[in-house]
Order: structure tokens, then sequence, then C-alpha cells
């Protein structure tokens, strides 16, 4: 008689119910702290507005949390286990998605740091293209200046791939599922690639300076 809507739910009801009697009722069933997991499911799932795989994410483990939390009370009849294993499988689907969208994205950007290094190749390999003012220099200038290309290109790609692999062992701690590569560099290793990144960027900027 005193609910805040009646029955048949919605799920956007039901939302509405457990913030109407959430200090009254619900709190005392489970930590009143799980206010902030209704009002997260609240407002992202009724926002109008398309969800990336974050939010998808976030919305996911929010409501493990409360099944969790309700599960102390009761089974209710077999239903709770069973939405908790199907939002469970659904964790670990969208984790099998992202691990393979990471994937892509680091062989699509192997593959392009592979094109520019030989286009970069074809670039130093082919002295017919440069004009007479160029074919006039030293040879030892342009292997100095290949040389330096090359070192140049070494460190730049040192320092990315040293980046993707803190990434991905961050996103290893944040949530185990979400990557499956178990690549990992030392911080040694970051910490000489962004020097030598920085004398390079300096000499190049001194360069352009002359």
């Amino acid at each position: 008689q005193i609910l805040y809507l009646k029955p048949p739910w919605t799920l956007a009801n039901l939302l509405k119910c457990y913030k109407k009697h959430w200090m009254a009722v619900f709190g005392y069933v489970v930590p009143r702290s799980l206010l902030s997991t209704i009002e997260c499911l609240s407002k992202h799932l009724y926002a109008d507005k398309p969800f990336d795989s974050s939010t998808v994410r976030i919305l996911l483990q929010e409501s493990k949390k409360l099944l969790h939390a309700f599960s102390t009370r009761s089974d209710y009849n077999g239903v709770l286990p069973q939405a908790y294993a199907e939002v469970t499988k659904l964790c670990e689907t969208l984790g099998e998605v992202r691990a393979a969208l990471v994937e892509q994205d680091l062989s699509e950007d192997i593959m392009v740091l592979s094109e520019n290094a030989a286009c970069e190749k074809m670039e130093a390999m082919t002295p017919s293209l440069q004009n007479t003012e160029e074919k006039e220099l030293h040879p030892s200038f342009h292997a100095a200046q290949e040389n330096r290309h090359q070192e140049i290109w070494s460190v730049l790609e040192g320092v990315w791939n040293t980046m993707n692999l803190y990434s991905i062992e961050l996103f290893q701690k944040l949530d185990p599922s979400a990557v499956t590569m178990t690549a990992k560099a030392s911080f040694e290793e970051a910490f000489l690639g962004l020097q030598k990144l920085l004398a390079a960027v300096k000499d190049i900027h001194e360069g352009i300076g002359r």
C-alpha cells in the first residue's frame, strides 16, 4: 500500500523504487553505501545516449556488486544466482572483446610502423630522386644522415613499444580479464627511452634552428 510504484515493474520502475525506499527499507538489508550503485545504474541506463565499452564494464561491475549484496539475504528461489551468472558471463565476453580490440590496435600500429620504416628505407636508397645539389654532397654526408634518421626512428619506436607495454600492464592490474598479453618492461627501460627521445628532439630542434 505504501509502495512508490505498483507492480508490474520495469527496470526503470525498480530503480526508482530502490531510491525512494532506500533509507527506510533496502538500507536495512544491504549496505547503505550501495545507493551510489543504484544511482549509477539509473543515470547511465536511461541517459538516451550510446554506451562505450568502459561504461558497459562499469555498469556490469556495479550490477554484480548489487546482486552479491542481496545474495547475503536470500537466493530468491534461485533467480539471483542465475542473474549473477549471466552478468558474470557478460563481463567475460566484454573482456574478450576489449582484449581483441587492443590486440587489433597493436597489430595496426606495428603495421604502420613497418610501412613507415619501409618508406624511409626506399627514400634513403633512391639517390636518383635527389636533386643536383644533393648529388654534389660528399657520400659520407648522406650516410651520416641516413644513420641519424634510423637512430631517431629506432628511439621513437622503442619509446612507443615501451609505453604500449606499460599501458597493457596497467590495464592488467585494473582489470585482468581486459588484456591477455603478458609482456612487461622495466622502469629503467622506459626512463632510458625517454632520455634518448629528449636528446633526439633537442638535436632536431637545434638543427631546425640552424
